[in-house]
């Protein structure tokens, strides 16, 4: 039994383990690398472009200077973002998105929506050209066709 208390279990994040079984989904495999508290906040964050810590500090509000460093350590050994020094003494770093994790700009975009919509006063997200809220919706190249709700069971990971 786990004796830490319960505020303290539910926002530690999970680490890593070797011997632990791959992830048995993408959703999984997702979730491992950015699932936890924070993450997600940070590359939120860095979406508009490099910051500092300092700066990632202010953008990322109520997060604590030890698990910022620590999630920064996470994401970079990950390939999410890249750290680059301009400081070398002390060391002190920018930190940017990489491809892959500008990548996941999509996605934060479709969780935030979803999230917002539970939101008393949320606005939907709209396209900035002409006001319209926009959908996202699943498309098949090969198809050349939106896949609609009433097929969304037919879509599976391989």
């Amino acid at each position: 039994m786990c004796k830490l208390p319960l505020a303290n279990r539910l926002s530690r994040p999970m680490t890593y383990d070797p011997r632990m079984a791959a992830p048995d989904s993408p959703l999984a495999a997702a979730l491992e690398r950015v699932g936890d508290r924070w993450s997600l906040l940070v590359i939120e964050a860095l979406l508009d472009g490099p910051r500092r810590f300092n700066e990632l500090t202010e953008a990322v509000r109520g997060i604590a200077p030890n698990i910022l460093a620590d999630r920064l350590r996470r994401l970079e050994a990950d390939r999410i973002l890249r750290a680059t020094p301009y400081s070398e003494r002390p060391p002190r770093f920018a930190y940017q998105l990489t491809e892959e994790g500008a990548a996941l700009a999509g996605a934060l975009h479709l969780l935030a929506d979803w999230g917002g919509r539970a939101a008393p006063d949320a606005e939907p997200m709209r396209h900035a050209a002409c006001g319209t809220p926009v959908e996202a919706r699943l498309w098949c190249p090969t198809c050349d066709r939106m896949i609609g709700d009433d097929e969304a069971d037919a879509v599976r990971y391989l």
